[in-house]
């Protein structure tokens, strides 16, 4: 099945260099040139993923990926950025963008960005196909509402930090290394070193084992990874 994709960009020649590069690649594209008409279409359309730039016109992006999240959790929605636009970055990713990308960018990242969004939304789709709610110790996870309990506590993940969460539940009495994640959860090539992973897992640690330290649900391996250990 092929999937679709939404550009929202409002800069004509990169918004059509987009349409050909996703489409050379067997995607099928939808363009909106204004934020509202991206909303209606991103609502309506049987969008697979968004691409969505935060300057627009009638309605900004931030906007929109608020509206969008309100109405869908799942969808995988990227965000076109500058590159002085930090605090729309974290905006962004705190309303449940599941990546950015800054302006200028080189198609081949792009590409690769779209391909993990499209990859990850698959995988928990599959789960979610096969089980609903896993369980880890007294961590529950939804995939269908992607929410997240603790005893009786609701935990708020970010996108990325749910997807994370997810594949090392999915490996549990594994070990996973930081080399494994960046290649599955993220699965294009990162230009830096994988203390990214070190943060995330420190993010999520801070929101799922906080005053559980003697229970932990996440276990570093020294020098080699993370594990989840069911019991």
């Amino acid at each position: 099945m092929v999937n679709r994709i939404l550009v929202v960009e409002d800069e004509l020649q990169i918004a059509k260099i987009l349409k050909l590069e996703l489409e050379y690649e067997g995607y099928e594209v939808v363009v909106a040139n204004n934020g509202k008409f991206g909303l209606e279409v991103a609502l309506t359309g049987k969008i697979d993923l968004v691409l969505l730039d935060i300057m627009l016109p009638e309605m900004n992006g931030i906007e929109v990926l608020r509206r969008i999240r309100k109405e869908n959790e799942m969808m995988p929605i990227i965000l076109l950025t500058a590159r002085n636009m930090t605090m729309d970055k974290v905006t962004g990713l705190d309303l449940g963008a599941n990546d950015y990308i800054t302006k200028p960018f080189e198609i081949e990242e792009l590409l690769a960005r779209v391909r993990s969004c499209l990859r990850q939304n698959a995988i928990i789709s599959n789960v979610n196909n096969n089980e609903s709610i896993i369980s880890v110790k007294d961590l529950t996870v939804n995939h269908d509402t992607r929410e997240v309990t603790r005893g009786n506590n609701s935990i708020t993940l970010t996108p990325k930090e749910f997807d994370l969460l997810v594949y090392l539940i999915s490996h549990k009495n594994k070990i996973v290394t930081r080399e494994n994640i960046i290649k599955d959860v993220w699965d294009y090539d990162y230009e830096g070193d994988t203390n990214v992973i070190d943060v995330y897992i420190w993010h999520l640690r801070k929101k799922i084992d906080e005053g559980f330290e003697s229970n932990a649900i996440i276990e570093t391996v020294r020098g080699v990874g993370y594990i989840v250990r069911e019991s």
